[in-house]
């Protein structure tokens, strides 16, 4: 796995370019070890929800970001380098949001955890 194209993937989704981080996430899940291929998979799939909900595909939206943070949430809390709560707990919050048509939390963003943490 290419640490550069993961982080690539990470700044285009948290630019909102949310096509172009499912892009390159996807280069990243595809040469993943086979132990690591679902939650890459799930990142993939969070930035592919997204790119759903800017094109007003709600319904592929809920669907995709169910399953993503289901191939998340297993995953260790600083897998991959990415501090996995704040962005699970936004996923929940998306969720909540579209089921009960409240008003859209802000945008998740994916965060790597420091060296030094």
């Amino acid at each position: 796995m290419s640490d550069e194209e993961l982080r690539r993937g990470i700044v285009l989704f948290n630019e909102a370019r949310f096509f172009d981080a499912h892009e390159a996430l996807e280069d990243v899940w595809r040469v993943s070890p086979p132990a690591e291929k679902k939650f890459f998979r799930g990142l993939v799939q969070v930035a592919v929800a997204f790119h759903h909900h800017s094109t007003g595909n709600f319904v592929g939206m809920q669907s995709v970001l169910h399953r993503a943070a289901s191939n998340l949430a297993p995953a260790p809390a600083d897998f991959a380098g990415i501090d996995l709560k704040p962005l699970l707990d936004s996923l929940d919050r998306w969720q909540i949001a579209m089921q009960q048509m409240h008003p859209e939390p802000p945008l998740p963003r994916m965060e790597q955890i420091s060296p030094e943490r």
